[in-house]
């Protein structure tokens, strides 16, 4: 009997363990997403440059996926009444071309190339050069000498005459292979300014303390270094996309890169062309691009702003603290209440 006993009660207590563990990683789970994404997302949207950013970029992205599902009319020639000007008529918002074709579905064509171009050099030219101006401020000696070197070398090369020469030699047609192509050389100057910043964060007492306790080079880098430059590389994120955006749009006003398929820069330099520069009636075919690419650069803009509360560690203890102050004060007014 006692041994039945004992048996029953081992049972229990390994139930007991098993159903604590399982609380425990619901709990992980909960305080990941609200530590990781909520509490994040929160401070980001109780910014107004960030709705306003997130709202213009929701447009181009309702773009993307209109073309990529066909949700709107294909762009083609003597679809429309030539040259209709904007909202003349509901069916052709925008107008239309010298040719008839309706500069909305141009747009809506073309925006998806864009986008996966911005995408891939923002993030080509930022990513290398986080890399770079972290591990080259941090390490010093030898690896700075070496890394500032290649970098130096790489900023003494022309750029735009250098994307010329790739573009025409390679003749990218891949929107990401054409957005790494126009930062080709882009990151040498952003890890420089990079390096210099974390020269003066890697002597901060907490830096110093992580490395007196043994911490990891990459465990450094990460939690106590990045944090402090991101708004920093934030903001070079948005510069490094518009710069792409600038940059494939005057080669291919130019008709430096290949014309394989719509283009704001083509539309650009077809309404050039043809007189959009000059006749009146066709001055929205030359103003529609422009305004679209504006609106892009101009949501990246904010948005890059908006997410410096998330970054800042200071403003962002402050409005963290602020939100759970509120959460706790809704609570007991709740509590009372019943």
């Amino acid at each position: 009997m006692a041994t039945e006993t004992d048996s029953s009660s081992d049972e229990i207590d390994w139930r007991s363990e098993a159903s604590s563990v399982e609380v425990t990683r619901r709990e992980r789970v909960s305080e990941f997403y609200r530590k990781r994404l909520y509490e994040p997302g929160l401070i980001a949207w109780s910014d107004m440059r960030t709705r306003i950013g997130l709202s213009i970029l929701s447009v181009y992205i309702l773009m993307a996926v209109a073309a990529v599902f066909g949700l709107w009319r294909n762009p083609s020639p003597n679809q429309a009444e030539r040259l209709l000007a904007p909202f003349q008529t509901i069916q052709y918002p925008l107008g239309t071309t010298q040719s008839g074709v309706d500069l909305l579905a141009l747009m809506i064509d073309s925006t998806p190339f864009i986008l996966l171009m911005v995408l891939a050099g923002g993030v080509w030219a930022t990513s290398l050069a986080v890399v770079v101006g972290t591990v080259s401020g941090y390490k010093g000696g030898a690896v700075d000498s070496a890394i500032t070197s290649v970098s130096d070398f790489v900023m003494a090369i022309p750029g735009l005459p250098l994307v010329i020469v790739l573009a025409i030699t390679l003749s990218p047609e891949n929107p990401i292979f054409l957005g790494v192509v126009l930062t080709i050389n882009y990151w040498a100057g952003l890890g420089r300014s990079i390096r210099s910043q974390v020269l003066s964060i890697r002597q901060e007492s907490y830096v110093e303390a992580s490395r007196t306790m043994g911490t990891s080079t990459p465990r450094i880098i990460l939690k106590d270094i990045l944090p402090n430059i991101m708004p920093y590389v934030m903001v070079n994120f948005v510069l490094a996309a518009r710069y792409t955006i600038f940059a494939s749009v005057g080669l291919y006003f130019i008709g430096v890169l290949p014309y394989t398929g719509q283009n704001w820069g083509v539309t650009l330099n077809n309404a050039y062309n043809q007189g959009g520069l000059f006749t009146f009636q066709a001055l929205h075919w030359l103003l529609v691009p422009i305004v679209t690419i504006v609106g892009l650069t101009f949501a990246l803009v904010l948005i890059s702003q908006g997410m410096d509360r998330i970054f800042n560690p200071r403003v962002r203890t402050r409005l963290t603290g602020e939100s759970e102050t509120v959460t706790e004060e809704n609570e007991s007014a709740t509590t009372e209440s019943m």
